[in-house]
This record gives C-alpha cells, sequence and structure tokens, in this order.
C-alpha cells in the first residue's frame, strides 16, 4: 500500500512539473547606448539565476526558458553601468519585449577626463597624446606609504633608489634618469629641484583622484625638466569627496602610515578638503649584516588643504597649499643624533620643511582664460657622514593660457614664466673666488598648439614652445601628434614626435654627488640637455561573447639625446666628473600594456617594457648605468562579491641592470641579478569600512649584503692613495675600494605583514 501510494504521488509530482515547466516564457530585446549604438556581447540574464544570454551584432538579445511570474533582467558589460529591469511573465502573457539603454560607466578609465598630455580637459578616449591613467583602486592594491612606492606597479616607471644609506630616490620612465621626469601636482610643477629627490613623498594619498602619467618628451607644454616624461598627480576635488576618509596601517617592521581627509565648508560657496598624511618608522633594522641600517627611519608630517570657491558663470577657482616636514636617517646601527655631523659614527641625516602653493582663476571674461599659478619653498639641512649639504630653495611660476575652440580647430595659447631662486653651501653656488653666490634664474616662455579635427577617426595637435633661460639663452621645444580611431572606437592609433631640453643642477637632483668621499668635478660650463623623440601607440578594446573586456595599449619609443649629463663614477673612483656627453645617447624599446576583466569580478591588469638605453663616446658605445633591459609588472584582484572579499596579487620583475663599479678591482658583480618583488592582499568590506592585510616582498628578496662598498671603513682610513687621487690596493683593500653607497638596485627591505583599515562616511 506504502508503495503504490509513493509512485502515485511521483507520478503526479512529474506530471505537475511538465506542467510548470510548458508554461516557461520568453524575453527578447535590444541593448543600445545613449548614442543609440547597438551593444554586443552585453550578458543579459536572470539576476539570482544562471539564465541568460548574449547581444548578437545588432545588440538584439533572447532569453528562453524563463519562469513565469516576476524576474529582475540585467544587462551589464564592462565599461558600461549595469542596468536592471522588472519583468512579469504571467500565464496570460509568456514572453516580453525589453529594451536597454546602457550609460558607460564613470569608471572607465576611456572616458576619464586627463589634462595632461594637452593641459586642458578631455576624455582619456580623446586625447590626442597617449595618456596612462591609474585611478586610486589601483594603488589601494598594494597600498604604500608614499607615492614614490605607488609606482613601482605602473609598466615602464620605476622608483629608483639612489643612496643605500638614506634610501633617497626618483623616478625612471623608460629608463631614463629620474631627473627627466616631471612630477605635478594637479597640474602644477610642484615637485622639481630640491624635491626631485626628496618631496615625492607626504602626498596624502587618500586625497588623490587618479595619477596621469605621459612617457616622452613633455617641454613644448611644461618646460624644462619634462623630458623623459611627466607625473601628474591629480587631486580629489571638494565637491563629491568624502565627508571623511581615513586609511591607517602598519606593518611587522614597525611602519605606520595615516592618512586623513575631511570635507568641510568654512562659508557658502566654499567647498574645502584637507588631508593629513603622517608616517612613523623608528626600528633599527640590520639583517644583511653590514652594519648599517638596512631602511631609514623617518618621521614625517604633511598637511594639504585645497579650496574651490563657486563664481559667477561656473567660473573656476580654487587655491591649494601643502607642507611637509620630514626627518630622516640611516647609517650604522650604533648612530645617535649627537653624532650628527661628526666623523666617529657614520650617518646620513636629513631635515626637510617644504611649503606649495598653487590654484587656478579663471578670468572673468567670455574667452576660456585660465590664469595658474605655483610658488614653493624647501629648505634642507643635511649631513652625509662629516659633509654638511645645507641648501634653500624658492621656487614661483605663473602661466596664463586661452584656450579658443574653432570650427575644426581647438587652439591654445599661453604665456608662462618661471623664477628660481637656489643657495647652497657647496661650489655650485660660488664665485671663483668662494664667495657665496646664489643661484637666480629667469625662464619666460610662450607656447601654441593647435588641435585640428578633420573628422570623426583623424586629429592632428601641432604645438610649438619658446623659452628664454636668463643663463642658457633662447630654447624652442616643437611636438606633432597625429591620432586615428576607428569608427567603433575600438582600435585607436597615435603617432608622436617632439623635441625636449632640460637645465640640469647637479646638486639637487643627483644625491651621489653628496655622499661617500667622492670629489665633485665639473669639466666645463654644462649646457643644457637636448632631445628627440618619436612614439608610436597602438590602442585596441576587444569585448568577448564570455563577457569579457581586453584592452591592449602597445607603444614603440625612441629618444635621440644631445649634450646629454651622465655622472662619471668610472673614470676615478675619487671622483663623480660631471660634463656634457661628446656623442649621444639613445633610450628605445617597445612596451605592452593588457588590461583584462571578467564580469565576474576577475581582473587583469599586466604589462612588460623591453628597452636599450645606450651611451656613445666616440666609438664606444656601452649601457647606461642602472638601467633594466627588461621589465614586468601585473596586478591581479578578484572579488568574491558574496562575501565582501576582495584578493589582489601584485608584482614586478626586472631584469639585469650594470652597476656602478669603483674600479677594475672591485670584485662586486658587475650586473644585478633578475629580482621581482611580490604582494597578497585581502581586504574586506563592511559598509564604511574596510580591513585589509597581507604580506609584502613575498619571495624575501634584498640586495647583496656587500652593496656598501668598506661598510666598516665608512671615512675611508685606511684607504690609501696615490699622488693624483688613485686608490692604491693594499693587503687591508686589496680591491682599491673606498666607502660608496651608490651600489643600489633594489630596496633593502624584506619580507613583512602588514594590516591596516579603512573608514569613509559620505554625506
Amino acid at each position: 500500500m506504502y508503495l503504490k501510494t509513493s509512485i502515485t504521488l511521483l507520478f503526479v509530482s512529474l506530471v505537475s512539473l511538465e506542467a510548470v515547466a510548458q508554461q516557461q516564457g520568453t524575453i527578447t530585446g535590444k541593448v543600445t547606448s545613449q548614442e543609440g549604438q547597438a551593444l554586443e556581447f552585453v550578458n543579459v540574464g536572470i539576476s539570482g539565476s544562471t539564465i541568460g544570454s548574449v547581444t548578437d551584432q545588432s545588440g538584439v538579445f533572447r532569453i528562453d526558458q524563463v519562469p513565469i511570474g516576476k524576474v529582475t533582467l540585467v544587462a551589464s558589460i564592462i565599461g558600461f553601468e549595469p542596468t536592471k529591469r522588472e519583468v512579469d511573465l504571467t500565464a496570460g502573457s509568456l514572453s516580453a519585449d525589453i529594451n536597454f539603454v546602457l550609460k558607460e560607466s564613470a569608471q572607465s578609465l576611456d572616458e576619464v577626463v586627463v589634462v595632461s598630455g594637452t593641459m586642458k580637459e578631455v576624455s582619456k578616449l580623446e586625447s590626442p597624446v597617449p595618456v596612462e591613467v591609474y585611478s586610486a583602486k589601483f594603488f589601494k592594491a598594494n597600498p604604500t606609504p608614499s607615492v614614490f612606492e605607488s609606482l613601482q606597479n605602473v609598466n615602464g616607471v620605476r622608483p629608483q633608489l639612489n643612496c643605500n644609506v638614506c634610501n633617497t630616490g626618483d623616478i625612471h620612465i623608460n629608463g631614463l634618469e629620474g631627473p627627466y621626469t616631471m612630477v605635478l601636482i594637479d597640474g602644477m610643477p610642484i615637485v622639481s629641484g630640491l624635491s626631485t629627490v626628496y618631496g615625492l613623498t607626504g602626498i596624502p594619498q587618500s586625497l588623490i583622484e587618479r595619477v596621469e602619467i605621459v612617457k616622452g618628451p613633455a617641454s613644448t607644454l611644461y618646460g624644462s625638466e619634462a623630458v623623459g616624461g611627466l607625473v601628474n598627480i591629480i587631486t580629489r576635488k571638494p565637491v563629491g569627496a568624502p565627508l571623511i576618509s581615513a586609511d591607517v596601517f602598519g606593518t611587522t617592521w614597525g611602519e605606520v602610515n595615516t592618512d586623513l581627509g575631511i570635507r568641510y565648508q568654512p562659508s557658502k560657496g566654499t567647498q574645502g578638503l584637507l588631508g593629513i598624511n603622517y608616517f612613523n618608522y623608528q626600528n633599527p633594522v640590520d639583517n644583511n649584516g653590514d652594519g648599517f641600517t638596512d631602511v631609514t627611519l623617518q618621521n614625517r608630517i604633511s598637511v594639504f588643504n585645497k579650496l574651490n570657491f563657486t563664481r559667477q558663470g561656473n567660473r573656476a577657482l580654487s587655491l591649494a597649499g601643502r607642507y611637509i616636514y620630514e626627518d630622516r636617517w640611516g647609517g650604522e646601527m650604533n648612530w645617535k643624533k649627537e653624532d650628527r655631523g661628526g666623523d666617529e659614527v657614520y650617518g646620513e641625516s636629513i631635515y626637510t620643511s617644504r611649503w606649495e602653493l598653487f590654484g587656478l582663476y579663471q578670468l572673468p571674461v567670455e574667452e576660456l582664460i585660465n590664469f595658474q599659478f605655483s610658488a614653493n619653498g624647501h629648505d634642507q639641512n643635511s649631513v652625509y657622514g662629516d659633509t654638511r649639504y645645507l641648501a634653500h630653495q624658492y621656487i614661483g611660476f605663473g602661466q596664463l593660457t586661452w584656450n579658443k575652440p574653432l570650427t575644426g580647430h581647438d587652439l591654445m595659447v599661453g604665456l608662462a614664466y618661471r623664477y628660481t631662486y637656489y643657495d647652497d653651501n657647496t661650489p655650485a653656488t660660488a664665485d671663483k673666488s668662494g664667495v657665496d653666490k646664489p643661484s637666480v634664474t629667469h625662464l619666460p616662455g610662450v607656447f601654441v598648439q593647435d588641435e585640428i579635427n578633420f573628422n570623426e577617426s583623424n586629429k592632428l595637435l601641432l604645438g610649438l614652445r619658446y623659452d628664454y633661460n636668463s643663463i642658457h639663452g633662447s630654447i624652442l621645444s616643437p611636438r606633432i601628434n597625429y591620432k586615428w580611431t576607428s569608427h567603433n572606437q575600438k582600435n585607436i592609433i597615435r603617432l608622436s614626435a617632439g623635441n625636449g631640453y632640460r637645465v640640469a643642477n647637479v646638486f639637487t637632483e643627483d644625491h651621489a654627488a653628496l655622499t661617500g668621499a667622492r670629489e665633485v668635478v665639473f669639466e666645463g660650463e654644462l649646457e643644457p640637455e637636448t632631445s628627440w623623440n618619436a612614439n608610436l601607440n597602438v590602442v585596441k578594446k576587444v569585448y568577448t561573447s564570455g563577457n569579457m573586456y581586453m584592452g591592449m595599449d602597445a607603444s614603440a619609443f625612441y629618444t635621440y639625446f644631445t649634450n646629454a649629463i651622465f655622472p662619471d663614477y668610472e673614470t676615478d673612483p675619487n671622483k663623480i666628473i660631471y660634463s656634457n656627453l661628446d656623442g649621444h645617447a639613445i633610450s628605445r624599446g617597445v612596451s605592452l600594456n593588457l588590461d583584462l576583466s571578467w564580469a565576474n569580478g576577475l581582473k587583469i591588469l599586466t604589462g612588460a617594457t623591453l628597452m636599450d638605453v645606450s651611451v656613445t663616446e666616440g666609438e664606444v658605445t656601452y649601457r647606461q648605468l642602472l638601467t633594466e633591459r627588461f621589465s614586468g609588472v601585473w596586478s591581479i584582484g578578484y572579488q568574491f562579491r558574496n562575501i565582501g572579499l576582495t584578493l589582489d596579487y601584485t608584482g614586478n620583475v626586472y631584469g639585469p641592470m650594470r652597476l656602478p663599479l669603483l674600479g677594475d678591482l672591485d670584485d662586486r658583480d658587475e650586473y644585478s641579478d633578475w629580482y621581482s618583488l611580490q604582494n597578497i592582499q585581502l581586504t574586506k568590506s563592511f559598509a564604511r569600512w574596510e580591513l585589509y592585510g597581507g604580506v609584502k616582498n613575498l619571495l624575501n628578496f634584498t640586495p647583496p649584503a656587500n652593496s656598501i662598498a668598506r661598510a666598516f671603513d665608512p671615512f675611508d682610513r685606511g684607504v690609501e692613495f696615490d699622488d693624483n687621487g688613485q686608490v692604491i690596493p693594499t693587503p687591508g683593500n686589496p680591491n682599491a675600494l673606498t666607502f660608496d653607497p651608490s651600489y643600489v638596485y633594489a630596496p633593502n627591505q624584506g619580507i613583512r605583514g602588514f594590516f591596516g583599515v579603512r573608514y569613509t562616511l559620505r554625506q
């Protein structure tokens, strides 16, 4: 009886299920953009189920076996905001026709407004100059206490340490030395001269909206220093910023970093944004056993404030300022403050006090005329063993630009003036009799550019800049950029060529000129460096049927230098010789960036650069020091959306670099090893909170322990010299070495854990 009843119930159930199945419905429709363009490969599915479809070339989709009743239909594709529609299928109507109009996502980097390439706001997609854009979210995948360290995961960009002791550094772009890179904040040349070495820290990262990078000369718009490229740090606008943002993290080495951002309204029509960064590290570590600190100890505070004012006609007016104070030291493990500047215990101690002010004022006229201005002062009190370096630098900058759109043209004309005052206690600012004579440089300039739009696909940008340097005279910088875009905007080709120039200041740019026991020698009057650059950039976007987005960005670059200035460490191990190159230098190579995104939350950003940077003097060609032939980076992220967890795996890899040896008898390796710095992080979100933690330098890579030559004798007391100043090999110094910390290519900091918390309050 029980068996018979069970069979009957099973039969009835199957019949019922069949009846339900027969009442499943169908949903059809079309997906277009706001411009009416049909969108292919859009994923359209029933929320909470695996039922769905993908649009064809006409943007049309069809979904069968839709259960009757109310369902939520979701259309999504990378680069557009996901859109939902409620659909009610009843027994009387088992089909529905639903159309979607998708809005491009504000997070799409192609639509990010950039200013670095043309000095005016345009979308990245429309810019005739190739501009790489990295959002604040990109840098959160590997949190660091400074912008300097953050750039280690950008393809073709490498933070280069210049000293094993005080850990100061600069930014290399496509293998070119740090002084060739201009660093701007909100488009203003704030970080330059002295702060090229010391000023890349202390910018509150909680206030950074994005970082724009232009590779290749940008001197046509920005003048001297923008020879190798520029890094433009764009801070958030007060309007739209969180009411409160806080980010605090620490590491197992004892580092603590705090970022705080506060939006406020001091008066009606005024919006303010206050940012504070504090970094502290006071834990001397000597894991490699050379007697010196592996990582420089630091105590740094930075305060940033930005004000935006509401004006009639929505004209722009903004004012921002930053103050930074830093006390850093590195040296022998038993160094104390009382040893500062002495010759008993070696230490490098740097006190930096710096202020910055910059802003934008749109003139109250019908034409679009903007006045941009900046001023900064930098005071530095440094000792390198018993060598003192006291320097003061003040820079004032003003720029007036007029942007005039015409039929088929977009014209920009600008006037610029830059005043630089520099004084120190070295021979660089002394006359022939040794009397102190501060350096004052006036640099007025004028530039013009015309963006010509032939049609939707073809655009040409012509630019020309003239500067008059009060010391070196007239300097002319032309450039040309061509951009072709396919009709569907999925293929872009950019061709660029231009000229760059740079006026060198050795003591503000090259840390090695101040450290160790080397004598600085100038051969003749240093003339401005000039360069010619050509660049081919190809961008391709692919949307696959698996709802995957793939963006490819490939470039080939070539830069030819004349009058290049390279420090010569090798002719005389007791000297650094500076002179204009009697020959030429070349930087050439190719790079590729890949951006892969899946709708399931997996995102991969990866890139590689293959390059050759060489110097030719007479008949001899050799590789530039501290320049890798190959570098690669990656950032892999995956979101576990159901539990609010994100996994980030980031890293880089560098090929061998030629290192500065101290002579033929120096037994250290001439080339560095391949090395990779890798990091992993987990982030958990709770409404306004984020908890994150992980491990940095997973492979625990550190450079050789003998990176500092004669670390046991930092004052060269056991070194003997001949009458010409050359080191004499002795039983106590068989390799004829002097104390030197410039043999450095990677950080000495090994594996470490980190943990942090973020809080964001939006009004």
